[in-house]
């Protein structure tokens, strides 16, 4: 009986044991599921956890009862006492109700079989948390490096809901429109759009909607007042996690490459102009050669009252010029001749001819810089400028008003190049203000455009402030307009300043009879009309001419003579031009003159520095002039040769 009782403790200490382990393991268990639960917040809406966590702490329990009733004879109690304390307090039944609740759960638990499939299959319902943990710092690190992407792009990153919405906008797109990045989300993209493009954004939207992407261009108003131009690439957003649609909007500033275009276009709706241009001038110079030309040659044996009717031809004749010499500074195909000129002494000398073309009830104030203001620029380029702005200065006055010009030495620093596009340093400004009747945003923006007038039909060419900007930009400057409805108009000007003193002006003085000569001349020139005023005048100055009508007309022709003295050639010919003539001429006549003449060169002519024996005449000329200037080549050609000998 004795090794009875030993075997019986021995199984009722061992099923003590087990049911202590067990109940280790179930609390350990079920605690680590609720604390899983708990720290990812899913304890309310992660049943299938809560009830497997609960089916392990009622087993735990339930073992810890038998564990209990298992220890109680070795805490002082006998057996047979310790089975009288389990009938009297009901451990039984405590048992029983405990296996109960464990049978209750495990239906629960058996319930969430439809959402929780993975119970039927078999698979793991509970994942290794180093795994877990492992998955969600990659998935930081792939968010971390997405946001960084994001961030640093250099385009616009936009998140748009169903109604076109902003839900999120990186920094580069809140720095487009000029918003705090914190501002934008809840904004109507719509509303950041420009009035006139926004309907090519809504059908965007739409487009996205419908195919899943779109490509459009608009305008974005920013919060300083710019327009941002802005190149959108929209992509419908599919299976994100809220399941409310919408797009993903990527944003490249395309502002500048707008401006290049825009430049681009101007530049190249300016060269098509300015060959029209230079086309009409060319021809319409070698008409006022031969008007001025015979004009000039009548005056020499025309009575008075003929000889003042003459000189209005030839005044209508300069004036004609004139005109033909701003399509071709528009054109930039005219000559310049830079020179170091003192801006304040050409504005003083001008200031006659300015009074002249405004009326009386407009007042001139001319105000120069204390020192010289030297640049290199063309003095009758400079004179031309001054004689466009103050004609439209007039203009903007009908009813009478102050004109103002001031020169001056300017510093442009950073701050003050900016508007301008310009580098910074010593420059010379010219202003000139008006208090007309001003210019809105809109026409001041247009006014450089050529053909481009606010004046009636008939008042004005739209080519004056187009043949400023030429001028002004041909001679390295820049400009500047500040215009607003009834505040007058002021027109800046900046030439880059330089150092060199400007050369004293010399009067150009008009010989009364042609300079004579007796060498001969190869005279080269397609216009009939040109052609035999040109050699009228040579003849009657003395000398002796032969005539080309073209390039191989001319080689024919020198071919047949042995003595030529002097090539003088138009540039512009159909076929062989006159350069090309002068390079073949010279090879076979090494140290031949030549003068060329030509209203327009259509870039025929190398630019080269006029020197001795090689010299430019712009049409339309003077006898005076031609004869002088065949004489001054001649001369100095004559003596280069005496000095080699």
């Amino acid at each position: 009986m004795h090794g009875s009782g030993e075997s019986v403790a021995f199984w009722w200490q061992l099923t003590a044991l087990a049911n202590a382990v067990i109940l280790a393991a179930y609390l350990g268990i079920s605690f680590a599921i609720g604390r899983g639960l708990w720290q990812s917040r899913q304890w309310r809406n992660n049943p299938l956890g809560l009830a497997t966590a609960s089916i392990f702490f009622s087993c735990a329990v339930h073992h810890g009862s038998h564990t209990v009733h298992l220890l109680l004879p070795y805490l002082g109690w006998d057996m047979q006492a310790g089975t009288a304390m389990r009938m009297a307090f009901g451990m039984d039944f405590h048992a029983a109700g405990w296996d109960t609740v464990t049978a209750a759960l495990a239906v629960w638990y058996w319930t969430l079989r439809s959402r929780f499939p993975a119970l039927v299959r078999g698979a793991a319902v509970f994942e290794d948390l180093r795994l877990r943990q492992a998955a969600e710092a990659t998935l930081r690190a792939s968010e971390q490096r997405y946001r960084e992407i994001v961030e640093t792009t250099s385009e616009g990153v936009v998140l748009l809901d169903n109604d076109g919405r902003i839900g999120y906008a990186n920094d580069r797109f809140a720095e487009m429109v000029d918003h705090p990045p914190g501002d934008l989300p809840d904004t109507s993209m719509a509303d950041l759009v420009a009035v006139a493009d926004r309907p090519v954004f809504v059908q965007a939207l739409a487009d996205a909607r419908g195919s899943g992407r779109a490509r459009f261009e608009v305008g974005l108003h920013a919060r300083d007042g710019r327009v941002v131009w802005a190149r959108v690439a929209l992509t419908a957003r599919v299976g994100h996690v809220d399941n409310t649609g919408g797009a993903l909007a990527m944003v490249t500033d395309v502002t500048e490459q707008k401006s290049i275009e825009a430049q681009l276009h101007q530049a190249q709706k300016l060269d098509a102009v300015g060959q029209l241009a230079g086309g009409i001038a060319h021809d319409f110079n070698n008409l006022l050669t031969v008007i001025d030309g015979y004009a000039a040659l009548l005056i020499a044996g025309a009575d008075e009252a003929t000889t003042r009717d003459l000189v209005m031809i030839r005044e209508a004749s300069a004036r004609a010029s004139g005109l033909t010499r701003q399509l071709l500074t528009f054109a930039r195909a005219q000559t310049a001749r830079p020179q170091v000129v003192d801006v304040a002494v050409v504005v003083a000398g001008v200031e006659g001819l300015l009074r002249r073309l405004i009326r009386e009830d407009v007042d001139l104030v001319v105000t120069a810089s204390a020192t010289p203001v030297p640049v290199r620029a063309d003095a009758g380029q400079l004179e031309q400028v001054l004689v466009n702005l103050a004609i439209n200065a007039r203009d903007a006055m009908p009813g009478g008003g102050t004109l103002t010009i001031h020169t001056d030495r300017v510093v442009l620093d950073a701050g003050r190049v900016e508007g301008l596009a310009a580098k910074p340093g010593d420059y010379v400004s010219i202003t000139v203000t008006d208090t007309g009747c001003g210019m809105t945003a809109e026409v001041a923006a247009r006014i450089f455009e050529p053909f481009f007038t606010t004046k009636d039909q008939g008042k004005g060419t739209g080519l004056g402030l187009a043949t400023v900007y030429g001028i002004v930009t041909g001679a390295g400057g820049y400009i500047r307009v500040d215009s607003r409805p009834g505040a007058g108009t002021t027109f800046g000007i900046y030439l880059p300043a330089t150092a060199a003193a400007a050369a004293a002006p010399v009067e150009a003085v008009e010989p009364k009879r042609l300079t004579v000569g007796t060498e001969t001349i190869l005279l080269v020139e397609d216009d009939p009309a040109v052609r035999q005023l040109t050699e009228r005048i040579l003849t009657t100055a003395g000398y002796r001419v032969l005539i080309g009508v073209n390039g191989e007309d001319a080689l024919a022709v020198a071919a047949a003579h042995s003595r030529i003295d002097l090539l003088l050639t138009d540039v512009v010919m159909p076929g062989m031009n006159g350069q090309q003539l002068a390079d073949r001429l010279t090879e076979l006549r090494p140290g031949l003159p030549v003068i060329f003449t030509s209203a327009y060169t259509r870039g025929a002519l190398t630019p080269t520095e006029e020197n001795m024996i090689i010299a430019f005449l712009d049409k339309p000329f003077t006898a005076s002039a031609l004869t002088e200037k065949v004489r001054s080549v001649l001369d100095a050609h004559a003596d280069a040769a005496t000095a080699i000998t």
